[in-house]
């Protein structure tokens, strides 16, 4: 198998059903390439509805449907979606970790391969995300230090363009492919070589921060990452999960929010580094409120961040 592209379902039918649609319909799309629809455990008649949905593609032999009987996270559910492939056709030369809110321009799968493909030491690559209007959004980044978690919750910017090397989010990427340290996993297409040598998603992330996990250990593994901005790719931000959704009522992070933080920074620096790494972001967390309320600045935070933030930060440090 050229290309397996595994997306994860939970509770998302429609949009599983028009991310697997804009694929279908993609001319473009690599030959020997095969789909695999991770549920789980959705419970709400996902499974038909997408069942139903390969049915009338008649699309039973590019794609294959996986039921689980626990939803275990995104990291858990994509690695049973790569052990699929393995099992039922053999290992895939590449693996593509497409989120279900995502619409996928013509060719921009087969962009993300061709550039694979003649880039022997990249082991991974990402597409450009972007509004339904073509707006980029955010999508590749530096690795998090202590500097940037106080650079990304102080918002001052003064104090972003002193730490701007330190800034996840680096400022106007070029049109080219450009190198960075890692890329969203909305549309995230890995070596198989890659995972042979560092593993599959670590499974003790329920969801987020398990992308970025699994690029440091291949960047530290020798693997380049890159951003491939020709692979454009539609991602309706937070539809899949409600959490980072930009319009509506914002609700209370969830608590596995703070748990893959947490585990990131101690996992990958130790427990003093994870430490200093909360102090930087209460610090400039602390520093954004107090300016929000002498400037009657809006408000736009999750609401009690502040206090679930150190809740959380408070019971890991007694483990």
């Amino acid at each position: 198998m050229n290309l397996a592209i595994i997306i994860v379902n939970y509770r998302t039918a429609n949009l599983t059903i028009g991310c697997m649609s804009s694929l279908l319909d993609d001319p473009a799309l690599p030959d020997g390439t095969h789909l695999v629809i991770v549920d789980g455990a959705s419970g709400d008649g996902s499974v038909e509805a997408i069942a139903a949905a390969i049915e009338r593609r008649d699309a039973q032999d590019r794609v294959s449907l996986l039921p689980l009987t626990v939803n275990g996270g995104f990291a858990y559910a994509n690695n049973r979606g790569i052990e699929a492939v393995r099992v039922g056709f053999g290992e895939a030369a590449f693996y593509l970790l497409l989120n279900p809110d995502t619409v996928v321009h013509p060719s921009a799968v087969a962009r993300l391969v061709a550039f694979l493909k003649t880039k022997p030491e990249a082991g991974i690559a990402g597409s450009r995300l972007e509004d339904p209007d073509g707006t980029a959004q955010a999508c590749a980044f530096r690795f998090l230090s202590v500097a940037s978690e106080f650079e990304s919750e102080i918002k001052m910017g003064p104090v972003s363009r002193l730490l701007r090397r330190s800034s996840v989010v680096p400022q106007d990427l070029p049109e080219e492919p450009s190198r960075v340290d890692w890329v969203s996993g909305a549309s995230m297409l890995v070596r198989s070589e890659v995972l042979k040598e560092v593993g599959l998603m670590d499974e003790a992330y329920f969801l987020y921060y398990e992308e970025l996990d699994l690029t440091l250990r291949a960047a530290r593994a020798g693997w380049e990452c890159w951003h491939v901005p020709q692979s454009r790719v539609i991602h309706l931000v937070g539809q899949a999960t409600g959490v980072t959704k930009r319009e509506g009522v914002r609700t209370r992070r969830p608590s596995y929010w703070f748990d893959s933080r947490r585990r990131y920074f101690v996992k990958n620096h130790g427990r003093f580094y994870a430490f200093m790494a909360d102090v930087a972001w209460t610090c400039g967390y602390v520093g954004w409120r107090i300016r929000q309320l002498l400037t009657g600045k809006k408000n736009d935070d999750p609401p009690k961040l502040l206090r679930d933030f150190l809740r959380h930060s408070f019971s890991f440090s007694r483990r």
